[in-house]
């Protein structure tokens, strides 16, 4: 047993559950990833645009959840999956360049690195884990569900405008959803994802990495915005209010962390009660930090004047979409509800209609306000006050 390829591909138990170097330098392609997409909205608010942001970054996430479910599983010391990050690191470089024109010239450039990973993915992990029949059979269902959205991927590149939007919906929430049913396979079955396919504490930490991530994007706006300003009042003024918003993220998410459980505590409980969904909880949370690097970048370019309608909405939905996110990973990992949070979300909701009073920087520091004072009631109020009892189960 000692001499077959399994005990070298697979991960060892008991071994060190944080990520390698190699997992961190691969997260660093994310900024890119975000700061493209985030760009994409700043260019146009509109529902169409915000539907196709949505399913590129759907399509970005799906490449990042596989990736970090490879090395969660695999060995990520084995030459031979180092080599498979580096490739699919390469590939993403790829989807986020295309990212811009994805719904116009460059469709086919996004479809072809995307299903290139996973091609590269799964030629590697079928073959390299043909002495354990399980292990492998969990790459085939992957495999057989890639072939599965093939059809929608490829139609929509092919077409333009909407046609090309609701195919390419339709593959993507067929890859995600597809995941979290077990990928069902015709005589293979499906996935226990309760299994041991995820190790836990490593697979924790890296979604706690790629949303620091996605905070590094943000910082990067308020730089890059602060640098452009030529040190104009109301310009800095925005860049000062976006950077505190930043504090207040980072400071929201690892807090409630801590308070929710020590880290490896956490990671059990999302092993064994959650399965995908923390990533899917972490996805929600992603995008709301997009959303609010897109308004920061708006304000910061314009802090005073009218606010158009579209603004009001990213600089209040990208904060509300960063509280759903936590609320939702607050109930698979708890199952309760954090309450804080969703009075925050209605607040935001109901300053909303009030908005077009405000300039467009008075609205982020409404928007900022709302969050400082959730995150005080988090802080303050006792732990056993801010959720509420645990759903039952069975």
């Amino acid at each position: 047993m000692t001499s077959s390829p399994l005990p070298r591909i697979l991960r060892r138990r008991g071994e060190p559950e944080f990520p390698t170097f190699l997992e961190l330098f691969f997260d660093l392609i994310y900024i890119f990833m975000f700061s493209r997409l985030s760009a994409g909205l700043v260019n146009d608010l509109s529902v169409r645009n915000a539907a196709q942001t949505a399913v590129l970054l759907l399509a970005a996430w799906w490449v990042w959840v596989l990736t970090a479910w490879l090395t969660d599983l695999f060995n990520p010391r084995l030459p031979l999956i180092q080599a498979t990050v580096l490739v699919v690191m390469f590939g993403t470089l790829l989807m986020a360049i295309a990212i811009p024109r994805a719904f116009g010239a460059h469709g086919w450039i996004f479809v072809a690195a995307y299903f290139g990973i996973h091609l590269v993915r799964d030629s590697v992990l079928i073959p390299a884990t043909r002495v354990n029949r399980p292990i492998q059979a969990r790459s085939i269902r992957v495999f057989f569900w890639l072939g599965v959205t093939a059809g929608p991927w490829v139609a929509g590149a092919l077409v333009d405008g909407t046609a090309r939007l609701v195919l390419w919906s339709i593959a993507v929430a067929v890859d995600l959803g597809s995941a979290r049913i077990g990928w069902p396979t015709p005589r293979l079955g499906r996935t226990e994802l309760a299994s041991q396919i995820f190790t836990g504490a490593h697979l924790s930490e890296r979604h706690r990495q790629i949303f620091i991530i996605s905070l590094g994007e943000l910082i990067l706006t308020v730089g890059m915005g602060l640098a452009a300003s030529d040190f104009e009042a109301g310009r800095v003024a925005a860049c000062a209010v976006a950077f505190v918003n930043a504090l207040m993220l980072f400071q929201m998410y690892f807090h409630r962390i801590r308070q929710l459980l020590a880290p490896t505590a956490v990671s059990t409980v999302e092993r064994v009660r959650s399965g995908t969904a923390t990533s899917y909880t972490h996805l929600v949370m992603v995008a709301g930090v997009v959303v609010i690097s897109a308004s920061d970048t708006l304000v910061i370019d314009r802090p005073f004047g009218e606010t158009p309608s579209g603004w009001i909405v990213a600089i209040l939905g990208g904060p509300a979409l960063f509280l759903l996110g936590g609320c939702l990973f607050d109930f698979v990992v708890t199952g309760r509800i954090l309450w804080p949070r969703v009075l925050g979300i209605i607040v935001l909701g109901a300053v909303g209609p009030a908005m077009p009073l405000l300039p467009p920087l008075g609205i982020m520091v409404v928007a900022n306000l709302v969050l400082l004072l959730t995150l005080i009631v988090e802080t303050v109020a006792p732990r056993s006050r801010l959720t509420s009892a645990p759903l039952p189960t069975g």
